[in-house]
């Protein structure tokens, strides 16, 4: 009984109390799942002598209950699916025992409870939360690949109703406050934290007959069972929201969820609804796809998060006051994130204009944080009068940290540092925010190039989560664990990789677009171009994409890239892509979103009407028939019956795209631009858009799934265990990139790192 702690108080009210002696938070790993029958048969045996009137359930960690034990999960593969069953539902019988034992249980919890630590609180009469500070309720399972498997799926269903347990909890995967988990009805009541056992001691003294409200007679879920007229006439909406809300990407979680929902649903007998919620559980934590998004959002992350890059023995530092050179939108938008954090921050431009519109940005910000709810009045104003617009170097006097994001040229940004640098502190950490230019080659406009980094933020700052710290070939362990602490205190993920041009993401990013603009150029159907994107799970598809960040940025790249490759004697097919861009620009002066016109058309409120008929016209896209399509486009460009032989499949366009950015990324490795795999997929996923379901670039690569619409070429047999023809893992995708080199050219070609 080491992980449950029993005390009994003189109204017979058990106080059980969860503490993990191995761990710093509990979770549903093999020492709760052991404890766990002796806990309940103990209880039962109190409750039949009389000597229990009610059970409370907290925690001694700081955390109610963390969730389920991912590091066991991951390992989960189709063999184990029979003892999973049988462990599970056993776990299931434990929490259904516990909410049928004949008196009132109440969940205590003092700190979040997510994934299976709510799903224990749903299996009690009563669940209240304390208001301590960051704590969060949910079932966030499908963020991993998953589904809520300890109940989470059938109860939340009886107590919201399908729509709203799949729409607002389920498929979202959304972590409440406790204020908001009242409203969604998760949680019954906050209360502070000193108050918490009392609280729970009065509600099960006043409901000595509490039971579930499924267990009770004539109980119906909310909104009806899909035999209901009334939800039955808006049930073939869901799959469709579904594919709606992940956009077609081969996300199978959110649609095992919809099925166990719907299912579970129609059955009267609890027992029997956790029966197929645990069915399609199984099916889930033994495929590809959570394994994937395990590794990136738990343990990747984690290892970034957790200053996996960082130096030892660096002491660690707080940062006051930032220097915020440049007030365009990337440094208005860090100055906020920095201000929001707590620090002082000088906003500098050239003129003070420019400097009061960046500080309007934040201005901005607040009011919409105001109006909804999110901030009071005493903070928003905090907050702002923390941030000085300023056209005086000398107001950086006393800063401990400058970045600079003035304009892409390393002219402009010596002549700027000359300036900072004759006035910042000889302890003060100097950051430059580009997104390609080499930082050591920037480097050498400082006195002290140990003291420089690259801090790389991403559009809209205050929005996404990750920051690339770019280390120069001078850049010291202390500069590097300060950028990673400044990381850390405005609350962003870092990914730290070493210096070259493009660094990681902004590289990777551009095979991406390129390879998406080579399939124009050949004659593909820009509309099955971006179908292809969606579907693999891009959270923009290319072109839309490219539109966003603007032609006129791309082709200055290609040039860049263009003129290191020829001065490193390489020459280099683009495949069309400099025609594609040079006839948007010069030709048809359509450079992208900004503008108000590129691949896409725009309305006068700047949203997308559309891609440009140009594009079939003038640039003769749509010559080439796609075959095997598996996309619900409008068909252009789609039609198996008309493909020739040789045609590009639907397929390969998915998988230029994904194995195009992948490939490059291991190339980063072997170069040394990227340090870990952490680093690789995280910086992939959140800084650049790349699928989720694949769990990162290089996670991709590790676990590659040859997808069913690939077909083997002829001749070969698949045997997923390495036999005659590989389909999973490295081999696989080293197999898969074979063929991609021969149908589509060299690029293609993988690195020797890869074949070995």
């Amino acid at each position: 009984m080491s992980m449950f702690k029993w005390e009994t108080d003189a109204d017979k009210i058990v106080t059980i109390t969860m503490d993990d002696p191995n761990q710093p938070v509990n979770t549903m790993n093999s020492t709760f799942q052991d404890a766990l029958p002796e806990l309940v048969e103990k209880l039962k045996s109190g409750v039949e002598a009389q000597e229990i009137s009610g059970v409370i359930i907290t925690s001694a960690k700081k955390t109610f209950f963390a969730g389920g034990d991912i590091k066991s999960m991951i390992k989960a593969t189709p063999a184990d699916a029979e003892a999973l069953t049988k462990e599970i539902d056993g776990m299931k019988a434990g929490l259904r025992a516990i909410e049928t034992l004949g008196v009132p249980v109440v969940a205590a919890m003092n700190g979040t409870a997510l994934g299976g630590g709510l799903e224990i609180a749903l299996a009690t009469h009563h669940r209240i939360a304390t208001d301590a500070k960051g704590a969060k309720f949910g079932l966030p399972e499908v963020t991993l690949g998953l589904l809520p498997g300890g109940g989470g799926v059938t109860r939340v269903v009886r107590m919201l109703g399908i729509q709203d347990a799949l729409m607002k909890v389920l498929t979202t995967g959304r972590q409440f406050r406790a204020e908001d988990a009242v409203k969604a009805g998760l949680v019954d009541e906050v209360v502070p934290a000193d108050q918490l056992l009392d609280k729970a001691k009065e509600w099960i003294k006043a409901n000595p007959e509490a039971t579930q409200p499924w267990d009770q007679k004539g109980f119906k879920i909310p909104g009806g069972t899909p035999s209901t007229p009334a939800l039955a006439q808006f049930l073939p909406s869901f799959p469709a929201n579904v594919t709606k809300q992940i956009k077609g990407a081969p996300m199978p979680a959110p649609k095992a969820i919809l099925k166990a929902a719907v299912e579970g649903a129609q059955l009267r007998n609890i027992e029997e609804a956790t029966a197929v919620e645990t069915r399609y559980f199984v099916e889930l934590v033994t495929g590809p796809t959570s394994k994937n998004m395990m590794q990136a959002f738990f343990f990747d992350l984690q290892y970034c998060n957790g200053g996996g890059q960082r130096p030892e023995g660096v002491e660690k530092k707080q940062f006051k006051k930032l220097g915020m050179v440049g007030a365009g939108m990337m440094g208005a938008a860090i100055a906020y994130v920095a201000a929001k954090a707590g620090m002082e921050v000088v906003l500098k431009d050239i003129a003070i204009e420019a400097a009061e519109k960046g500080k309007n940005y934040s201005e901005k910000l607040e009011a919409k944080a105001l109006e909804r709810g999110k901030t009071t009045q005493e903070k928003s104003e905090a907050l702002l009068n923390r941030i000085t617009p300023s056209v005086d170097y000398s107001d950086l006097s006393d800063c401990d940290i400058v970045i600079e994001a003035v304009f892409e040229n390393t002219e402009l940004k010596h002549k700027v540092w000359a300036e900072i640098e004759a006035v910042v502190p000889s302890d003060c950490v100097l950051g430059s925010n580009t997104s390609t230019l080499p930082i050591t080659e920037l480097a050498t406009g400082v006195k002290r190039p140990e003291a420089f980094i690259g801090i790389h933020f991403f559009s809209p700052v205050d929005k996404m989560p990750l920051v690339e710290i770019i280390r120069g070939e001078k850049t010291d362990d202390e500069t590097l664990a300060a950028a990673l602490d400044f990381t850390s205190q405005i609350r962003k993920t870092p990914i730290v990789v070493n210096d070259s041009r493009g660094f990681y993401t902004s590289r990777v990013i551009g095979f991406f677009l390129n390879e998406a603009m080579r399939m124009l150029a050949e004659g593909i159907d820009p509309a099955v171009i971006e179908a292809a994107g969606r579907q693999a799970g891009y959270p923009a598809p290319p072109l839309q994409l490219q539109d966003e960040l603007n032609l006129k940025l791309a082709r200055k790249i290609g040039a860049e890239t263009k003129a290191a490759q020829e001065a490193a004697g390489i020459s280099v097919d683009d495949g069309g892509v400099t025609e594609i861009v040079d006839a948007m620009l010069d030709k048809f002066d359509r450079p992208g979103k900004l503008e108000g016109r590129g691949f896409y058309e725009y309305n006068e409120e700047g949203r997308r009407a559309g891609l440009w008929r140009g594009l079939w016209d003038e640039l003769g896209a749509g010559r080439v028939v796609v075959s095997d399509a598996e996309s619900s486009t409008s068909g252009r460009g789609l039609d198996t019956a008309e493909a020739q032989d040789g045609a590009p499949k639907f397929i390969d366009l998915v998988e230029r795209m994904l194995f195009a950015e992948a490939l490059e990324t291991q190339k980063c490795l072997d170069e040394g631009v990227l340090m870990s795999d952490a680093d690789a997929n995280i910086g992939s996923i959140l800084g650049i858009g790349f699928p989720a379901w694949t769990g990162g670039t290089r996670q991709y690569i590790k676990n590659y799934a040859r997808p069913a619409a690939a077909t083997l070429p002829e001749g070969k047999v698949a045997d997923v265990d390495g036999g005659d023809y590989p389909t999973t893992g490295v081999a696989g995708f080293v197999a898969r990139a074979a063929e991609l080199t021969e149908k589509y050219g060299e690029r293609f070609e993988v690195p020797e790192s890869l074949k070995a």
